[in-house]
């Protein structure tokens, strides 16, 4: 009868993975390159859509339209992209953030904005917490590789880089939508 081979633990990759090894200092020259790459893709880079190109124009009255066998409106995906994209920068940088409560918290509650007003305030907020994500990866004084010391295993590379996918997700329904709709 063969013997068994011996088991071996597996290392787990994923962002809940704890490492108890310190990380090494390294030159901020070499993560320049990689800190210009996150900030081409959470401004518009490659094959991601910027904002401004899917929201700029869109006209108010059709914010909260609704079309057929799609769950959400315009003002909805804001909403949700603002929400979220606030909330993972202030777990970046804020030991002391709270999340909303999941998923309700990351909705608005009404398909359409109150009024314009609403709807250009969500779209500056929107901006200005992106420009913010953008300053926090150029400071060179921040380790794009350390842990989060309040998180479980997060970085601020893996909270840039989940920035950029859910933005850049949210905004191609965005452009599904307006074409939708016909503007």
């Amino acid at each position: 009868m063969a013997k068994k081979p011996a088991k071996t633990k597996i290392r787990k990759t994923s962002t809940n993975a704890v490492s108890k090894k310190k990380t090494a200092a390294r030159p901020a020259a070499l993560d320049q390159p990689l800190r210009d790459h996150l900030l081409y893709l959470l401004k518009d880079g490659g094959a991601h859509a910027s904002f401004d190109a899917a929201m700029g124009d869109w006209p108010v009255q059709l914010a909260g339209v609704k079309v057929a066998n799609f769950p959400h409106t315009a003002w909805m995906l804001l909403e949700h992209m603002r929400l979220a994209q606030w909330d993972i920068l202030e777990f970046s940088r804020n030991s002391k953030h709270i999340s909303p409560k999941w998923p309700e918290g990351y909705w608005p509650e009404s398909e359409a904005p109150a009024n314009e007003k609403a709807w250009k305030a969500s779209m500056a907020r929107f901006r200005k917490d992106l420009q913010a994500m953008e300053q926090l990866i150029s400071d060179r004084k921040a380790d794009l590789y350390a842990r989060i010391p309040w998180g479980d295993g997060q970085t601020i590379l893996r909270e840039a880089l989940l920035v950029a996918d859910h933005n850049s997700y949210h905004l191609g329904q965005l452009v599904m939508l307006r074409k939708s709709i016909g503007i």
